[in-house]
Order: structure tokens, then sequence, then C-alpha cells
């Protein structure tokens, strides 16, 4: 278990009591399991009305990752250098209708049908539900913001499904608003929805470059959560690491409202 009293930086990183904890979605409050593309694309062109060259799964899907590779969004461990987001509803529009494909699906239709054909593993981060009531208990408000292409809308039904009885007062997916993590503009945003100072905030991630890296950007204290990491990491010096809800929640019992 990682010794939280030992995780502040050299420089005295100031570690308050937060007023509000915002949370990354995949992978924190989510674990999403294996994401599966071609899946996802099978259950959306069950849906077609048109499919002019009987194009595939396969090679539907393989021309969205061509599209990614020029965008520069193929290489997870370059991502964090694309700030400005490509929501899904444009991507898949010239996506299906490049390839002859016709669908008698809204954008956000076409949104929820591939993500939950491309995700049909997922669940919860395990203690989410009590660490989230702790907050509640504790006065302690919650929010949401998430690099996500897919609607705002499918990632809220979402959140709502799997962390039944909590409702975060907002939740940002970067589709709907332009820039993604780590580009402090859409932390920005978050504070000002919230109406509270970067100081009365911490932000909890499992993506060391976007989560950690962007938060503390922005002035707000960051957490790096690696109870569901599914990549290689390092750990890091001066960061707060935890391995499981349970841990923060230590963390929160310990901590004064003032600053260390």
């Amino acid at each position: 278990m990682v010794q939280w009293h030992r995780i502040l930086n050299k420089e005295n990183e100031k570690m308050n009591r937060p007023k509000m904890i915002l949370f990354d979605y995949g992978q924190t409050l989510i674990d999403q399991g294996r994401f599966d593309g071609v899946k996802g694309t099978a259950a959306v062109l069950e849906y077609a009305v048109r499919n002019k060259y009987h194009r595939t799964a396969e090679e539907v899907q393989a021309a969205a990752e061509e599209i990614n590779e020029f965008l520069g969004r193929k290489k997870r461990e370059k991502r964090h250098l694309v700030q400005v987001e490509v929501p899904n509803r444009m991507f898949t529009s010239y996506l299906y209708e490049s390839q002859g494909i016709e669908l008698p699906l809204s954008p956000e239709e076409v949104d929820r049908v591939f993500w939950d054909g491309a995700t049909p593993g997922r669940r919860a981060t395990e203690g989410i539900g009590d660490f989230l009531d702790f907050l509640r208990e504790q006065g302690i408000r919650t929010g949401v913001v998430s690099n996500l292409a897919f609607c705002g809308k499918a990632l809220k039904d979402r959140i709502d499904d799997m962390v039944p009885g909590h409702r975060f007062e907002f939740i940002l997916a970067t589709s709907e608003y332009l820039f993604r993590k780590p580009n402090r503009r859409i932390f920005d945003l978050a504070l000002e929805r919230a109406g509270l100072s970067a100081e009365e905030v911490w932000y909890v991630g499992d993506d060391y470059e976007c989560d950690v890296l962007g938060a503390r950007n922005a002035g707000i204290y960051p957490v790096w959560y690696l109870g569901a990491i599914d990549v290689p990491y390092t750990r890091q010096e001066g960061v707060l690491m935890v391995e499981n809800w349970g841990e923060l929640k230590g963390v929160l019992q310990e901590v004064k409202s003032e600053s260390y």
C-alpha cells in the first residue's frame, strides 16, 4: 500500500482538504475492460440500410484507424499531445459516408451502439460506490471531466447506470467542449462550473500525462488512481498515488482543513 504521507513533493506542495473532487471516467470511475473497435463497428453495421461496397466491420474499422493515425490519436502514449477534441458525431459521419454506408441512426444513437458494442465488459471500479457515499457524508462535492469523443449524454447515462445512487453535480465530456486534457482550458471550465478556485479542488484520474500533469498545471491537486490502470506505468516522486478507494478515503480522513 502506498504511504500517502510520504508523497508530498520536495517543493512542499500544498494539500488542502478539498471542497470538491473531480473524477476521470475510464479506468477511474469505470473499468471499461478491453476496447474492441471491430465489435463496436459490427454493432453499428447491423443497422445499415445501405452498404454500397459491402464493407465488413474489419474493413470499416481499418479505415477508422487510418483516420485516427492521421489525427495523431492512434498511439496512446502520444494522445496527450492532441488537445483539441474531434467529436465522434463528426468522425462517424465522415467515416460511414466515405465508405458508402447509410445509417438510419442519429449521431447520438451511433455513439451509444458503437460504444456499447466495443466495451461490453465494463463495470464500476471496486469500492467506488462506498467512496462516493463517504464523500457525500463529508459534504465533499463531486464532478466528472472526461476525455471522450462520444456525446456527453451517452457519458452521463452510462455513469448513472454504472454508479447508481450517486449524482455528480456535472459531467463534462470533451466532445461537447472542444478542449481535451491535459489542456488547462477544460480544467478551468470545470472550476467555473463549480464556482471554486483551483486550491479547493482535487482531480483523480488514471492517466499521468492527461490527469496528473494536466490537473497540476491548472493548479488543482492531482491524485493518481492506479486501481484499474491498464497500461504500464512508472511510479513518480511527488505524486499522491492510490491503489484503491479505501486508501484515498484514509487520506481524506487524515488531512486537515488547513494546508500541510
